[in-house]
């Protein structure tokens, strides 16, 4: 139990962070809202983008650990 609420806190603080207040809670409002298959979504979510293109945004992205 411990786990999902510090994940939870952890999604909230992202949400928070990049979107403000106001968007963040239009998101989790329109995701509550609306049926909403993430398989489904991510599926298509870089049909756009190239294989080179996603790599090298990912690895802008990478921290080691």
């Amino acid at each position: 139990m411990h786990a999902e609420m510090a994940l939870r806190n952890e999604g909230m603080r992202v949400l928070l962070d990049n979107l403000g207040r106001v968007e963040a809670e239009r998101f989790i409002s329109l995701i509550i809202r609306e049926p909403f298959d993430y398989t489904e979504w991510q599926k298509g979510l870089f049909n756009d983008i190239s294989v080179k293109e996603l790599s090298r945004l990912a690895m802008e992205e990478y921290t080691p650990a």
